[in-house]
């Protein structure tokens, strides 16, 4: 049975919760990605964690200018994540559930990875 651990991009682009929407739009294009991790503010902080859907929804569509909204404020947080040993079945059944394309694997102490439907997709 595949896991996440199989699937997963191994390098999940960050980026600080103070950016702006802008620089993340810029860093997005630059990385050739939909979304971003949003880094904790503290050690005992979780992740957050913003898509293309975030831009599109909650500022763009709302009339926001990118340079003057911050990330952490339309990050979804906390983010939903899964163990490298999650099989792909699960994977896809708690992304049903959630209502999402994306899940984080943790590793108990890190991000290591990110699962995607498309990922999910491509494997069966």
């Amino acid at each position: 049975m595949r896991t996440a651990s199989d699937v997963m991009t191994k390098h999940v682009v960050d980026i600080e919760p103070e950016a702006t929407v802008a620089e993340a739009i810029e860093k997005m294009k630059q990385w050739n990605v939909t979304s971003l991790l949003v880094g904790r503010k503290a050690t005992t902080d979780t992740w957050g964690f913003m898509s293309q859907t975030d831009v599109i929804e909650k500022v763009v569509a709302k009339g926001h200018d990118p340079d003057e909204v911050l990330v952490h404020e339309i990050m979804t947080k906390p983010v939903i994540t899964v163990p490298s040993s999650c099989s792909l079945q699960d994977c896809a059944a708690l992304m049903a559930r959630a209502d999402i394309r994306r899940v984080l694997v943790f590793d108990g102490q890190d991000i290591v990875g990110i699962v995607s439907s498309s990922d999910i997709f491509n494997v069966t």
